[in-house]
C-alpha cells in the first residue's frame, strides 16, 4: 500500500541510506515565486546560489530529481512546471512555449543569482531551450534529457497514453498498480514513492495525478525548425544525454540533426535506460552533471 501525506520530505533519508549516500543538503525547503498569472513552486536545496536548476517533464513534478540532487549533493531548485506539482494551474494565456519561458523567467528571477547549469527532462527540455534563449546569461550550460526540438506527440505516446488514460482513480493504490504495469523495470519501491509525492486526494474521495487537478494543461504549441534554430543560436555550451531502450525519445536521427547543429558539444548514450533518465539511471545523470559543474567551475 502506498499513502500520501503532507511530509514530502520524507524519503529522502532512506534513499540516501540505501544508495550509500550523504545525508540530505539541508535545508531542503518548498519556496513559491510569483509568475504571470499564479506562481511557480519549486523545491530549494540548501540555502546557497543554486549551482543547478531542473526543469521536469509532462506529468512529473519536482521530486522526480530528489535521487539525482541526493547523489550531487550541490545547492539547486528542481521546479514544479506550471500546472504540475505544487505549482498554479497553467494560465489560460500560457500557450506556447515562449509563454512558459516568460513565466518561469518572472519566477526564476528572485531564485537564482549566478549562472547555473540549466537541465531539463522531455516537456522540461523544450522549456529549458525557451528559458535559455530568453536569458542566455543565466546559465553556464544546458542539459538535455531525453529530448531534442524534434520530440513530437508520436516520439512520447507511451507516456501521454499513460498521462490521459483514467482521469481519476478509485484508490492511490489503483494509481501505483497502473504505474509499475507502465514502468515493468523500475523497482516497485520507487514507483511507490512517486505516486505518493505527484498524487491528491479530491474532495470527492477520487485521486488526481497533481497535472489532473486543474482545469488546464501544459501542452504548449512550438515549431520544431524554429526550436532547432533556437538550439544553434545559444551562445553557452549544451549536451544531449538519452536513453539506449526503445522507449527513448531520441532516434538517431536526432543525433545526428544535434550533432550537426552543435557540433564542439557532447552526446552522452546511458545505455540499458529510456526516456525517463533521472528515474531510471539517476546515478549516471548525476554523474555527468558533476562533470559538467567541474568544467563550469575552470571555466570562471
Amino acid at each position: 500500500m502506498v499513502t500520501a501525506g503532507s511530509d514530502e520530505f520524507r524519503y529522502l533519508n532512506d534513499i540516501a541510506s540505501k544508495r550509500g549516500l550523504p545525508a540530505p543538503l539541508m535545508p531542503v525547503v518548498r519556496v513559491h515565486s510569483p509568475m504571470i498569472g499564479g506562481s511557480v513552486s519549486a523545491l530549494q536545496w540548501g540555502t546557497s546560489s543554486p549551482r543547478l536548476v531542473f526543469l521536469h517533464g509532462l506529468g512529473q513534478n519536482a521530486h522526480t530529481f530528489d535521487t539525482v540532487a541526493l547523489t550531487l549533493h550541490e545547492p539547486l531548485l528542481s521546479v514544479d512546471l506550471p500546472g504540475h506539482g505544487w505549482s498554479s494551474a497553467t494560465p489560460p494565456t500560457m500557450v506556447t512555449l515562449d509563454d512558459v519561458a516568460r513565466g518561469l523567467c518572472e519566477a526564476l528571477a528572485p531564485l537564482r543569482q549566478s549562472p547555473a547549469v540549466l537541465v531539463g527532462m522531455s516537456l522540461g527540455g523544450l522549456c529549458a531551450l525557451a528559458l535559455a534563449q530568453r536569458t542566455p546569461s543565466w546559465w553556464s550550460h544546458l542539459v538535455l534529457l531525453d529530448c531534442t526540438p524534434s520530440i513530437t506527440p508520436d516520439k512520447a505516446r507511451t507516456v501521454t497514453d499513460f498521462l490521459d488514460g483514467p482521469t481519476s482513480f478509485d484508490s492511490i493504490d489503483d494509481m501505483l498498480i497502473r504505474t509499475i504495469a507502465f514502468n515493468p523495470t523500475r523497482s516497485p519501491e520507487s514507483l511507490a514513492r512517486g505516486v505518493a509525492l505527484n498524487a491528491r486526494e479530491r474532495e470527492d474521495g477520487r485521486w488526481v495525478w497533481h497535472h489532473q487537478a486543474h482545469e488546464t494543461r501544459l501542452r504548449p504549441q512550438f515549431n520544431a525548425e524554429q526550436l532547432w534554430h533556437t538550439l544553434s543560436d545559444l551562445p553557452l555550451p549544451v549536451s544531449l544525454l538519452h536513453g539506449t531502450r526503445g522507449d527513448s525519445a531520441v532516434g538517431v536521427r536526432d543525433i545526428e540533426h544535434f550533432c550537426s547543429r552543435r557540433p564542439g558539444d557532447r552526446v552522452r548514450a546511458v545505455e540499458g535506460a529510456g526516456h525517463a533518465l533521472q528515474g531510471e539511471a539517476p546515478e549516471a545523470v548525476a554523474a555527468y552533471l558533476d562533470l559538467v559543474l567541474r568544467a563550469s567551475t575552470q571555466d570562471r
